[in-house]
């Protein structure tokens, strides 16, 4: 057996404190599992759990939202939105609290604005904003596009920028496929904490 030198030795010594660093930064950015074409997805700011389809078709991600206005605050564009409770029912309500009137308020800057091609219809402007959410027990964070999505199956849609960039991988033909769950709140929750 040949000595192996000793500049060898020490680039091996130096190579594995990285190699683990990098592999513990990819195992806490990055979705583990196998996903299906709809997850769960909690709005962490809110705790709010949504259904997501993810949309290897759509570019940007786009989330549910009303009463979109945009203003200006120190120079910049910044967007204000609601998400109603009420649009959401196919979620756990607890002990049934009346959240018709309940909305979630946002304020966040405005990022870039988007213009959607969509079918039968014109154009339209959408503002994008940068929003965390946790899947499959993982935080990320992604851009949204701002639109109201009411007459849709899925208040949120995850697209192709968030999945290459988290490099998740899709079984198309399942649905809620993660292994692991993310802490939520449950309607009657959020109603009373938003109830003025």
């Amino acid at each position: 057996m040949l000595p192996v030198p000793v500049k060898s030795l020490a680039a091996i010594f130096m190579l594995g404190p990285a190699m683990l660093l990098a592999n513990a930064h990819n195992e806490e950015n990055s979705v583990p599992e196998k996903l299906g074409y709809v997850e769960w997805i909690v709005m962490e700011e809110t705790g709010l759990r949504l259904k997501a389809r993810l949309d290897t078709g759509a570019k940007t991600s786009s989330l549910h939202a009303v009463n979109v206005e945009s203003y200006e605050k120190e120079d910049e564009k910044w967007v204000s939105f609601q998400l109603p409770l009420a649009d959401h029912k196919d979620q756990e309500n607890g002990d049934e609290t009346d959240i018709e009137d309940v909305v979630l308020e946002f304020n966040l800057p405005v990022e870039r604005t988007v213009k959607i091609k969509r079918k039968g219809a014109s154009s339209q402007d959408r503002y994008v904003v940068n929003m965390e959410f946790c899947i499959a027990g993982t935080s990320h964070t992604t851009e949204f596009s701002l639109t109201d999505r009411g007459k849709f199956s899925y208040p949120a849609l995850l697209g192709r920028r968030f999945m290459s960039d988290d490099n998740i991988l899709i079984d198309s033909s399942d649905s809620f496929l993660a292994e692991t769950e993310c802490e939520h709140k449950t309607l009657a929750e959020l109603a009373e904490e938003h109830v003025e």
